[in-house]
């Protein structure tokens, strides 16, 4: 039997996430399939037989051009009887995808996996990230969605994977893409961003948010927020890090008026270095923090870009 992994693309590239999934793939010791669908993904499927893996399949279709869940589902269940696990990342893509390839296979999903311990045993968070769970499993087929933060990517070439085209069509569905409202800017896209800067409620209001935007740029990094900053209108909920957010595992990440709702600390735990700025010493933010700068934020952030 045979592994088989989602893969997370823009038809010209495999997304960081997907290469991430990749790595925790090989760990289980068996043999890794890609299934690329797409409308015309040609870029992703070279990418995709560049890396140290045995196939790569292809379902190119129209019908691929945007990933739901009912058309990709019944795609990876088409192919599902020859692999004993099926993984895809564990962002929006995944998240959709999954859950429906478990139910229709009727086996327990196993979400968020952050280490392979061995092909039968995963360890993932729950609780908002407060508890590690060390679970084993005797299905025979297993369904994985893959926290991309704990894995490192592959490293693109030095492969040179087998592609099969499958004879993949989606299936009739009544559902149907509408349209995506999607925000761009220069900045790096936050869940693969090196250096994050993130805002809370201490930010005080929009107008103020935009302190946090200059000490980023500074940096070249990301902008994140909480869950308080984004309730309160600061900036919008794609900036959000936490648990119902986005994950993030960036080698800086410096919080500036973050309380540290167990929430935020969930979306944020894997960075390698945390600097906390805050001008409440007993603000949970500072026990996670490897630097802590008490102070006001409106006096210590423009010395730090004026510094930098």
């Amino acid at each position: 039997m045979t592994i088989l992994v989602l893969a997370e693309h823009d038809h010209q590239s495999l997304k960081a996430s997907t290469l991430s999934t990749v790595t925790a793939a090989k760990q289980l010791g068996q043999p890794v399939h890609v299934l690329v669908l797409g409308n015309n993904p040609a870029g992703a499927v070279d990418q995709a037989k560049s890396l140290e893996i045995e196939k790569v399949l292809v379902g190119d279709h129209a019908g691929f051009e945007k990933p739901l869940a009912e058309t990709f589902a019944a795609a990876v269940l088409a192919i599902a009887a020859d692999y004993n696990y099926i993984l895809a990342p564990a962002t929006t893509f995944g998240k959709n995808i999954l859950p429906r390839v478990a139910a229709k296979l009727d086996v327990q999903q196993i979400s968020d996996v952050i280490a392979v311990e061995s092909p039968t045993r995963f360890k993932h968070p729950i609780f908002a990230g407060n508890v590690i769970e060390t679970l084993d499993t005797t299905q025979a087929k297993n369904v994985l969605t893959v926290r991309p933060t704990a894995f490192n990517p592959i490293s693109l070439g030095g492969g040179s994977a087998a592609v099969d085209k499958i004879a993949a069509a989606p299936v009739a569905s009544r559902a149907r893409f509408v349209s995506i409202q999607e925000s761009k800017g220069d900045r790096p896209e936050l869940t693969s961003a090196r250096i994050v800067v993130s805002g809370g409620r201490g930010v005080g209001s929009k107008e103020n948010f935009k302190i946090i935007e200059e000490l980023a740029d500074k940096l070249h990094a990301a902008v994140g927020a909480s869950r308080a900053a984004v309730d309160a209108g600061y900036v919008p909920n794609d900036y959000q890090v936490g648990q119902t957010g986005k994950i993030v595992a960036p080698d800086l990440y410096i919080a500036v008026g973050i309380s540290g709702a167990i929430q935020h600390l969930a979306g944020m735990s894997g960075s390698k270095i945390v600097v906390a700025i805050n001008k409440d010493p007993d603000a949970p933010i500072f026990q996670v923090a490897d630097y802590g700068l008490v102070g006001d934020l409106f006096t210590v952030v423009p010395e730090l870009i004026k510094t930098l």
